[in-house]
């Protein structure tokens, strides 16, 4: 969720909120002073009714009190009773519909008898009032709410702009390019400190960039020659018929070390490169082809080494990778599966167009399954082995949309590509 959505959403659930309470503060405050009006009318009522008692000396139903519905009841020699105030409901004797009505009780001395009086005062008018209040506070909540939130997106959507323009150069920025990273200048302090950052730090990441891209291809170049020569040298020397048998043990263990390093130092500077994305020019690679083809180039191994290659469901699975990482990857998930084979074993190629799966026969693994795709982090300790092999494959899923996974079942060990789902 971007940020800005979650703003406005928390702003909106934080409005609607007050605004609750203060709806119904308002309505609570506006009937109690309405109950309180009525209430004082009816005060007013009893001072009236109580004036023409002390005149006539007696009640008799008059039209006195027309708007009111006065009740007089004796009640023998009870005590004076506190004064109070109750809603109650009365039968409309022309519709016969219950009506509301504020009633004052008290009770008065009438001709030395004491009487119960209970004067009443309709509530419709009130209630309507309250009902037009109520319903006109609402709307304008409403609408003052509804208008603050629009106002409040387009202000946040004007205010933010300069991020999201700053977050989409970014996003087309580009290491490999002789650009800078081009930001702009806004009003806002915030935003213009961090573009300058942001332009320091690209300027010093294409800086990086070119000096370690100038240190791959200068240690590539520098370090293969000699590897070459000593080689080359060496080849010559185990070829010499003056050599000792201790002479001729010792250069093939040169011989041996140096083809070694040369695997070494091949798979660190191929990592370097995928990692600083100096591959481009990716195109669409049938995986699934890519290695039903580099079993098929490889069969005089499988055929010494007695394995046999077992292909379900061939489906094309196409992934957009440079064509080198592609046979790169390849070419170290079927050497992976061979060297850990034992003879007689068998290899699987599985592929339904959405994962594609590599399993071979061999060995119990003794490492941690969730290290195996580390740096120098090999099973056995074979000289053959520099442990980059899954490194790379890794690295190459990593850096181009992939993912790889590691499964041991009965036997047998699989390795499984799949796309990435895609970030939303």
């Amino acid at each position: 969720m971007k940020l800005l959505a979650k703003t406005n959403r928390i702003y909106l659930a934080f409005s609607l909120v007050v605004y609750l309470f203060a709806g119904l503060a308002f309505y609570q405050v506006v009937r109690f002073l309405i109950y309180k009006e009525v209430e004082s009318r009816l005060q007013v009522e009893r001072l009236d009714f109580e004036n023409y008692i002390q005149t006539h000396k007696s009640w008799s139903d008059t039209t006195y009190f027309v708007e009111n519905k006065i009740d007089v009841d004796p009640v023998g020699s009870h005590s004076r009773q506190p004064e109070t105030f109750s809603d109650t409901l009365i039968q409309n004797r022309y519709d016969n519909e219950l009506m509301p009505f504020r009633q004052l009780t008290f009770y008065t001395p009438i001709q030395g008898v004491m009487h119960r009086v209970a004067i009443r005062k309709s509530l419709i008018q009130s209630y309507r009032l309250i009902e037009v209040i109520t319903v006109t506070m609402a709307a304008c909540l409403g609408l003052l709410l509804l208008g603050t939130f629009w106002f409040q997106v387009k202000l946040s959507g004007r205010l933010w702009h300069p991020f999201y323009e700053t977050l989409t150069r970014i996003k087309r920025f580009n290491l490999a390019s002789a650009t800078p990273l081009q930001l702009d200048k806004p009003e806002i302090d915030e935003f213009r400190e961090l573009n300058e950052v942001l332009r320091k730090m690209g300027d010093k990441m294409q800086h990086d960039y070119r000096s370690l891209k100038e240190f791959t291809e200068n240690a590539s170049h520098e370090i293969q020659t000699p590897l070459a020569l000593i080689n080359a040298k060496v080849e010559q020397l185990i070829q010499s018929e003056k050599l000792t048998e201790t002479q001729t043990r010792w250069i093939e263990d040169i011989y041996q070390a140096s083809r070694r390093m040369a695997r070494l130092n091949q798979g660190l500077l191929l990592l370097a490169k995928i990692e600083n994305q100096q591959f481009t020019h990716n195109q669409t690679i049938d995986l699934t082809a890519l290695l039903a083809e580099k079993l098929d180039d490889m069969e005089e191994v499988l055929h010494h080494k007695r394995l046999s290659v077992q292909s379900q469901n061939n489906i094309p699975f196409e992934v957009q990778l440079p064509m080198p990482l592609g046979e790169s990857l390849v070419m170290n998930l079927v050497n992976n599966a061979i060297k850990h084979n034992y003879p007689d074993g068998r290899l699987e190629l599985v592929s339904d167009g959405n994962q594609l799966w590599l399993g071979n026969t061999g060995s119990p693994l003794t490492t941690n399954p969730e290290r195996l795709f580390e740096r120098f982090k090999k099973e056995g300790s074979g000289p053959d082995s520099v442990g980059l092999g899954l490194a790379i494959i890794k690295e190459i899923c990593d850096n181009y949309g992939l993912r790889i996974r590691y499964e041991e079942h009965n036997g047998w060990h699989r390795f499984c590509i799949s796309r990435k789902p895609e970030e939303k």
